[in-house]
């Protein structure tokens, strides 16, 4: 994987940043900053190098959304940032174009369109035109076959940026854990969990599932889980992994109309003891309906996780959101910022965006 750091001219040349500012946005406003600060390295790293930096992004799911309370937001955190309206285009080509060196441009939601989903060869030929060089450093959308993510790399020399950097070194480091090391995987939907877990379980010490990602197996082993939701799997591909003994299961539940909506004490006395005893912790995913206040057992872990001195490595929006509002994140030794990017990598040791780096 080429690196930012091995691009030998900078000064005066137009570089275009896959960047990560899909934040969340209420009533015009950035309300969490997370991202954009995981953003500002490489962004500094080619602006005081002279570089004219075009930066690309989305925000939201349907293309609706506007950049511009992001880039109000960045504007508060660096300097020289503006942003135009559209992002291809013969506009987008003069701003790009008449961009002073040192100035970074920001230009308007990529999925406003079609060609950047469908990886349209054409539409990434008109990202691709506004620069000489790329640089990718959005690391939450490297698992995605996107136009800005992997088509443009087959028009310009390609490079990963600072955060993308630290993403792959942190996470190639957790799958070579210092044992013991303890796995610990929340959410839901089996489907796009079962290769990691499949992973972890051959790498880490101790897998432990929970969240509603944990229904499917005590369903499967015989536990009454309600009507809790369980997603259907093959149950040969559970009966499996349950046949692991490094797989760890909740040993309790809290339920609200037979609804599992978080574990209790017992799971939580659990989950202390084997971060206490772990050198290396991995942790992707909230464990209940955390979104919905039931949020103990994941403010458990957090706390335990910070106290164990362990290697720790955590991702998944409302895993870090959880950890950030404990005061914790400090504590950690490395926060991703991808959640199904994370896993992707974990299971798989790479990316699409991340192998057309070279």
């Amino acid at each position: 994987m080429r690196s930012i750091r091995d691009i030998t001219t900078l000064e005066n040349v137009p570089v275009l940043v896959r960047a990560s500012l899909n934040v969340p946005v209420e009533n015009g406003k950035v309300t969490n900053e997370y991202r954009l600060q995981h953003t500002l390295p490489t962004l500094r790293y080619l602006a005081e190098r002279g570089s004219r930096v075009i930066v690309v992004s989305h925000v939201g799911e349907q293309g609706a959304e506007t950049l511009k309370p992001v880039v109000d937001a960045l504007k508060r955190l660096i300097p020289r940032v503006s942003f135009f309206g559209e992002s291809v285009g013969a506009g987008a080509r003069a701003a790009a174009r008449d961009l002073l060196p040192g100035h970074i441009l920001v230009l308007e939601n990529l999925r406003r369109h079609a060609g950047e989903r469908a990886n349209d060869p054409a539409f990434a030929r008109e990202l691709a035109s506004l620069a000489d060089v790329f640089v990718e450093d959005s690391f939450d959308t490297c698992h995605r076959e996107h136009a800005s993510i992997v088509g443009v790399p087959k028009f310009l020399p390609s490079y990963a940026g600072l955060q993308l950097e630290d993403e792959v070194r942190e996470l190639s480091r957790a799958l070579s854990p210092e044992h013991p090391a303890l796995a610990a995987i929340g959410g839901m939907k089996f489907s796009t969990k079962e290769p990691v877990l499949a992973k972890l379980l051959a790498t880490y010490d101790k897998v432990f599932v929970g969240g509603a990602l944990a229904s499917d197996f005590l369903k499967a082993e015989g536990t009454d889980v309600g009507k809790s939701l369980v997603s259907g799997a093959d149950p040969e591909a559970i009966k499996k992994l349950l046949d692991n003994p490094k797989l760890v299961l909740p040993v309790d539940s809290v339920s609200k109309d037979g609804v599992i909506v978080d574990h209790g004490p017992g799971t939580r006395a659990l989950l202390a003891d084997l971060a206490s005893r772990s050198k290396t912790i991995l942790w992707n995913g909230p464990f209940g309906e955390y979104e919905k206040g039931f949020g103990d057992t994941t403010d458990a872990f957090a706390e335990a996780v910070a106290a164990s001195g362990a290697y720790s490595v955590v991702g998944g929006g409302d895993t870090v959101a959880a950890i950030e509002h404990l005061g914790l994140l400090s504590h950690f030794s490395f926060v991703s910022t991808g959640g199904g990017a994370m896993l992707d990598f974990l299971a798989r040791g790479t990316l699409p965006g991340i192998a057309v780096l070279g």
